[in-house]
């Protein structure tokens, strides 16, 4: 039996060498290395005193209608009780999802995700309760804000998964620019969501369902096998939204998108 000194140097070395073992990459890298895979160009965005990290694919022609890409919450907690250090999503719905776009499309991170976990101003606050709080919205829509006047874009398509569709809402009454929503497997009214599931509230988060309904088309896609945010919690409320639209599809909370993502894409292209 190794003396408590002696174990504590074994953590200490496996700590250190965990990260370069066979199949230990981190949350990160492997989305660093799933966007290159792509050919997306990394850059990062500045908001709110925060920095955001994305990815863009900026096909030739060049358009004047930019699609924005929202990923989910990605894991906030370590098994549901302790706040994760490294928030970043393990597996990517969004990214491939982008790759099928022939859009100009831009991967917008949120403050503290995607290596931005220890920047300073980031606490576990913003990724656990406040995760779609002010702060949070108000850093994304000024760099996003920055991005497009930079670049010319003069619409936007705001496109979110999950967590990311909750952002989608919260961004498109901030972003004039906006010409349609789509959200996927939206966590559109926060307080039914952490009720039906049990979870401790999001006290420190705006709730879409609590604010102005939207101008622009809006599409949600709700998965017939989602158990996280089943089609009963939201389509009624959803369906009351004036121009959305509520499509069911063929998916759980991450797999299938893919197999319906050019239809949703041909909707998008008749929207002027």
């Amino acid at each position: 039996m190794l003396k408590p000194s002696a174990h504590r140097y074994s953590l200490l070395v496996w700590l250190t060498l965990a990260p370069m073992l066979p199949g230990c990459v981190s949350p990160v890298a492997k989305l660093h290395r799933q966007a290159s895979d792509f050919g997306f160009v990394g850059l990062d965005l500045s908001g709110g005193g925060f920095m955001m990290r994305g990815f863009l694919n900026q096909p030739a022609p060049a358009a004047a209608r930019l699609h924005v890409y929202l990923e989910g919450d990605g894991r906030p907690w370590e098994r549901g009780v302790i706040p994760a250090a490294e928030p970043t999503t393990r597996d990517s719905v969004i990214l491939p999802l982008m790759a099928a776009d022939p859009a100009p499309s831009l991967y917008l991170g949120r403050p503290c995700y995607n290596g931005h976990a220890e920047d300073p101003g980031c606490t576990p606050e913003l990724w656990t309760g406040s995760r779609y709080g002010e702060n949070v919205v108000a850093s994304m829509a000024q760099a996003l804000q920055r991005f497009i006047e930079r670049n010319g874009y003069r619409e936007l398509v705001l496109i979110g998964h999950s967590g990311g569709g909750t952002l989608a809402l919260l961004l498109a009454e901030r972003l004039p620019q906006t010409a349609a929503v789509v959200t996927l497997a939206g966590n559109y009214d926060i307080e039914r969501w952490t009720a039906y599931h049990g979870y401790q509230p999001l006290q420190g988060s705006l709730n879409p369902a609590l604010r102005p309904p939207g101008r622009v088309p809006e599409w949600h896609l709700l998965g017939e096998r989602d158990p996280i945010v089943p089609p009963a919690l939201f389509e009624p409320a959803l369906s009351a939204r004036p121009h959305a639209g509520v499509i069911r599809v063929d998916a759980d909370h991450s797999r299938g998108w893919q197999a319906i993502w050019p239809e949703i894409l041909q909707r998008l292209h008749s929207v002027r």
